[in-house]
């Protein structure tokens, strides 16, 4: 998404000196993706980005997945997964728990209350939802405060960390996908030019950027503290993931300006204008990102279908090509009425069973105008394997949902 911004103080010329008061050269670094070939942007430190003291190995975590077999469409409750009372002591970055996962994508839940250190993901782009509760995130770019119904997305390899608001409410629920791959808007709500199109359900003026520039000295920290970034890389563990934890010269808030087109932006799912019809519209008029083999959707209160005859709820469908996950986040979500789903459910429903309402679902839903419904669904061209968190909240009763009662 081609969408130039200048951030802080930069040169008036690339790749020419740029010096502090003091005469010291600020040192440039080149965030680009492909290859030199797309989209980049450059950022201005006060330290070489290089440098680093030690390292060590970081275990990531369980990252063991499970075949879905015997094929089953399930039903899982993350909100299971975290004990409240050590809720204080867990962060969104290493206490995340590996629900769902593929060559492709690793889809994760995390509640938390402690700040995270500072991360960085070097495999691909991460999608942050952000289901509950609220925090301030602090990248290299400049900061975010996000909060309920937001999406962050943070382009690979960006350095950052997540300080949750505790505010004695709800804590801070958030759903992760990272990606092997690059995390964009539809193709085809963009021009070739990366524009966002007229048809579009949402621009360039729903997306917040991040404030900044952040500088270690803003947030109360000295510039030249000894500091731990956490790297997520490519490597020999499970899936292909593996740690390192790099000890570095330096606070990582130290890039003074930046420009270009590759940076962290938000979008909150209540911008989203959803695209409606006379008759039930199918998924992909719910898209809001993809990256490679994945889609991300979202449903949200609209007006539904407004033929006389219309059926609101879907109809049954099997997705030949792709497992459908499904986030329930907020309201009544009428196709799903007596299985047991609620707030803060996931659904997985695999190719080679059709899934749609439950019985009873399309005669409730006759005569409706309106779904008042919020929930993320992501779609994957490769089956989704079952993460020790899927396995241990799996409720295992699902797939009899649809039987006749009685």
């Amino acid at each position: 998404m081609a969408h130039y911004l200048q951030v802080g103080i930069v040169p008036p010329k690339r790749h020419t000196q740029f010096r502090r008061e003091s005469g010291e050269l600020y040192y440039e670094e080149l965030i680009g993706e492909e290859g030199f070939s797309s989209d980049s942007s450059l950022l201005y430190h006060r330290f070489i980005p290089s440098a680093i003291l030690s390292a060590r190995v970081w275990d990531v975590g369980d990252l063991s997945t499970t075949p879905n077999e015997p094929l089953l469409p399930r039903h899982l409750q993350p909100h299971r997964l975290f004990d409240a009372a050590v809720v204080s002591n867990i962060d969104v970055v290493t206490g995340r728990r590996l629900v769902l996962a593929n060559g492709d994508v690793r889809i994760s839940y995390a509640v938390a209350g402690a700040v995270s250190p500072w991360y960085r993901n070097a495999i691909g782009d991460e999608l942050a939802y952000i289901e509950r509760g609220a925090a301030r995130v602090e990248t290299v770019f400049g900061s975010f405060d996000v909060a309920q119904g937001d999406y962050l997305i943070l382009p690979r390899a960006t350095t950052h960390r997540w300080l949750p608001v505790i505010d004695g409410e709800q804590p801070l629920r958030v759903l992760t996908l990272e990606a092997n791959s690059h995390i964009t808007p539809p193709r085809r709500y963009l021009s070739s030019y990366g524009q966002f199109l007229e048809h579009s359900p949402y621009c360039e003026r729903d997306l917040r950027v991040p404030s900044g520039p952040l500088l270690a000295e803003d947030i109360g920290a000295d510039a030249a503290e000894v500091t731990e970034v956490y790297v997520k890389h490519r490597g020999s563990g499970p899936l292909g993931v593996s740690g390192t934890v790099h000890t570095v010269p330096f606070h990582p808030l130290g890039v003074v300006g930046w420009d270009g087109c590759l940076y962290p932006y938000a979008f909150n799912i209540a911008d989203y204008e959803p695209i409606t019809g006379r008759v039930h519209q199918p998924p992909p008029a719910h898209q809001v990102f993809e990256g490679r083999n994945f889609v991300v959707c979202n449903f949200v209160p609209r007006k539904v279908d407004y033929h006389p005859l219309a059926i609101p709820v879907p109809y049954y469908h099997s997705n030949v090509d792709s497992d459908e996950l499904m986030f329930y986040v907020d309201g009544d979500y009428e196709a799903r009425k007596g299985s047991g789903i609620e707030r803060g459910s996931m659904s997985l429903h695999p190719p080679g069973h059709a899934h749609g309402p439950q019985p009873g679902a399309m005669e409730a839903s006759l005569g409706k105008d309106r779904f008042d419904e919020t929930a993320v669904m992501i779609d994957t061209f490769v089956p989704l394997d079952l993460g020790e968190g899927g396995r241990a909240c799996d409720d295992g009763r699902y797939f009899q949902s649809w039987n006749p009662k009685g």
